[in-house]
């Protein structure tokens, strides 16, 4: 049996709250409740879907091993992939931080691709 995670979207234009199992991409749970999200390589490489984890940072509440590139960096900051991140816990998210998770890499020297 698969558990279900709360997932909470603090988006720019208010709070949506979502149920996913912990096998499915957040990104994936959000638009089957009609929620848009920025994405575009569905792959977790180009940044474009870029969130946050809300509280300490090590974002260790979401499995990004699905992800083409991402990087220890970003779990350090606290940075997700949502179009391939599957929950592990309940989580507050901050969506649309594509801009901040590009600067924290290349603040740090690595690579921040642009989609």
């Amino acid at each position: 049996m698969v558990k279900t995670f709360a997932v909470k979207l603090l988006m720019p234009d208010g709070e949506r709250m979502l149920h996913v199992p912990g096998n499915q991409y957040i990104w994936e749970a959000a638009r089957q409740a009609g929620i848009i999200l920025p994405a575009m390589c569905h792959q977790g490489r180009c940044l474009t879907c870029g969130a946050r984890v809300s509280g300490p940072p090590g974002a260790a509440g979401v499995d990004q091993s699905a992800s083409d590139r991402y990087l220890p960096q970003d779990r350090e900051a606290g940075f997700i992939l949502p179009c391939t991140g599957r929950p592990l816990a309940d989580l507050a998210i901050q969506t649309h931080q594509q801009d901040e998770m590009r600067a924290n890499r290349k603040r740090l020297g690595l690579a921040a691709p642009y989609g």
